[in-house]
């Protein structure tokens, strides 16, 4: 009876390990969850642009219903991402911190929520004064602008969002 027992116990453990929702778990929405955290990992994309390259009829074309399962279920740091990409931005674009953070929660941008954007530019590792620099020397170079107006494009709401500091900066070290 001890070794009968024994073997009870032995065939009882993988059932009791295996989830029991996973069976019942459709597999588009297992392969939506993969295609997610891949998204997420390795794009550093936000939720929003995860579950819309889910559904998109240009992207995964999943059903929303698997997509949201997707999103449900999925295990990401969306401020990890949001930082992530603020750092890009930063590093290859020369971008201010406002016009990263437009960038972040843009509904044409990376659709991040304002507390990841918020989040990313607080603590992205950037030196404001010479993205405004390289952005000066970009207008400079590339379309022979005047002091005045580089530093009037700087610090436009409409164009780079560099404070006036930072444009002063950048002006005051263009060569």
């Amino acid at each position: 009876q001890g070794t009968d027992n024994k073997n009870n116990a032995i065939e009882k453990t993988p059932v009791e390990e295996a989830p029991v929702e996973d069976s019942s778990v459709p597999t588009e929405y297992k392969s939506a969850l993969k295609k997610a955290n891949s998204y997420a990992k390795t794009l550093h994309m936000s939720k929003q642009a995860v579950y819309d390259q889910l559904t998109s009829e240009y992207g995964e074309k999943f059903s929303a219903e698997a997509a949201q399962y997707a999103i449900d279920n999925m295990k990401a740091d969306w401020n990890a991402n949001a930082l992530k990409k603020a750092k890009d931005y930063s590093e290859q674009m020369h971008m201010s911190k406002a016009g990263i953070y437009d960038q972040l929660v843009s509904e044409n941008g990376e659709q991040f929520t304002a507390e990841e954007a918020q989040y990313a530019v607080d603590n992205v590792k950037a030196d404001w004064n010479a993205n405004a620099l390289e952005k000066a020397k970009s207008y400079q170079d590339s379309m022979a602008m005047s002091p005045d107006a580089i530093r009037d494009q700087l610090t436009s709401e409409y164009g780079e969002k560099f404070t006036a500091e930072e444009a002063d900066y950048a002006i005051q070290n263009l060569e």
